[in-house]
């Protein structure tokens, strides 16, 4: 046992380098900086311009995990030019300068609640006076959501806490809960555009959902929403909450159903005539970086995005599939947003419980290891950003008395992992691009 723990230490060794490699890549200022350039008086973003001189004032809004970083990068690019701003970040990110002409709003995540409603008051509050003269900066990313409550009117925000937990807790993946969130929210949907008059619109993106459909980050402020309020319907329904939410919240979906509350904006919507929204940063961003340094590493990498699915089978499956990868150094890196049917009491989050259930498939994989963890170092409601398993997983375990199985089956892949010390921690990234999931196997 001592000797196969040894030689698992490179394959650990490389799983980490192409971690932080990962999140490196995965910088907001750095994607801020790469998409946005201002010279000669003129503002490119991803190389169409616009001058800078033909504007009255510029105002920055937004919010989410990484828009922090990327007001941070924004504001020394725009200096003078930059007239105010406002955007709201994670309560836990208390490493953010203050800057001084933007300014930031503390809220909560993953659960929404009264600090973002008043951020979101705050951040509506810039955009008073603007005109078609001027230019609105709307930063967005992972986790706007949450951040920003806005409820309709005759909701509250504890109703719309408690629509999102049970959302939560039954599966539902990030489409079908960003569909619910939209419909119950004065500024998600396209709505937020509508808040800023005649402006000129610019929505800088970066994306933490699979497949990259900018009108389901942060519940798409500046893009057209395509669902419906009877689809919002059919999501809680088929998740088997539609009995349990607030009647109010019930109340507001079947009226919008009927006509009775007002769609969100949709596709071709000549509000939007106004709004370019950019996308500068996504999982592949991560993913690609992954596979760069393994592949310098000299492992032959297979890759993959658009993962989703149950983290458990996932898990499974990534196992397998670098099991069957012909070659003696060989890495499958993939990339996406699993989701956790919660039956147990204990504490994980999706990327934990994807390594414990790899775990199980590892017991058999000499020089095998996994590696899953979320891109913003937070990984359900731990302090972790995710965890690793190898081929000695298993049975370090069974010597320290632990069950796999029993902790899998209960949810408690974080009590499991800080047991083995084998927990990811990187503290909060101030980015958020999905998922990394690593599989590696050596020549050992």
């Amino acid at each position: 046992m001592e000797a196969a723990i040894e030689k698992a230490k490179g394959i650990r060794r490389d799983a980490l380098m192409a971690v932080k490699a990962a999140l490196e890549a995965a910088d907001p200022a750095l994607l801020v900086r790469r998409a946005v350039r201002v010279h000669g008086g003129e503002l490119e973003v991803n190389g169409v311009g616009r001058r800078l001189t033909d504007l009255r004032k510029i105002v920055v809004v937004g919010g989410g995990k990484a828009s922090g970083l990327m007001a941070v990068e924004l504001e020394h690019l725009l200096g003078p030019k930059l007239d105010r701003g406002v955007v709201v970040v994670p309560d836990y990110q208390t490493f953010l300068p203050k800057l001084e002409k933007i300014r930031f709003v503390a809220s909560t995540h993953p659960l929404p609640s009264k600090k973002g409603v008043k951020g979101v008051r705050r951040m509506l509050g810039a955009l008073k006076g603007v005109s078609e003269e001027d230019l609105v900066i709307a930063l967005f990313s992972g986790g706007g959501s949450a951040l920003m409550p806005a409820p309709l009117e005759g909701l509250t925000v504890e109703e719309l806490d408690i629509t999102t937990n049970l959302l939560l807790k039954s599966g539902a993946e990030i489409r079908e809960m960003n569909c619910v969130r939209k419909h119950l929210s004065q500024i998600a949907g396209g709505r937020l555009v509508e808040k800023a008059g005649e402006a000129q619109v610019l929505g800088l993106i970066i994306s933490d959902v699979v497949g990259d459909d900018l009108s389901s980050v942060a519940s798409g402020p500046t893009v057209a929403d395509p669902t419906t309020f009877a689809e919002a319907e059919g999501v809680l329904r088929a998740r088997g909450v539609w009995r349990k939410i607030p009647a109010s919240v019930r109340k507001v979906i079947v009226s919008g159903a009927q006509g009775r509350v007002r769609e969100t904006p949709k596709p071709g919507d000549p509000v939007f005539d106004r709004v370019t929204n950019a996308l500068i940063g996504s999982n592949a961003t991560a993913t690609a970086a992954a596979e760069e340094a393994l592949q310098s590493l000299g492992y032959k990498v297979r890759t993959a995005g658009g993962v989703t699915g149950e983290a458990r089978d996932v898990g499974a499956r990534l196992v397998r599939n670098v099991m069957s990868t012909p070659g003696r150094r060989v890495a499958v890196v993939w990339g996406g947003e699993t989701t956790v049917t919660v039956r147990g009491a204990g504490i994980g989050g999706r990327n934990q419980e994807l390594a414990l259930a790899a775990a199980v498939g590892l017991k058999r994989a000499r020089g095998t290891a996994v590696v899953s963890f979320g891109t913003d170092g937070i990984d359900g409601s731990t302090t972790a950003a995710g965890a690793y398993a190898d081929s000695t997983t298993a049975e370090r375990a069974r010597g320290m008395g632990l069950n796999l199985q029993r902790y899998l089956d209960g949810n408690d892949s974080n009590t499991f992992f800080r047991a083995l010390g084998d927990l990811v921690v990187t503290g909060p990234t101030g980015t958020n691009v999905n998922d990394v999931m690593i599989a590696i196997r050596g020549s050992l």
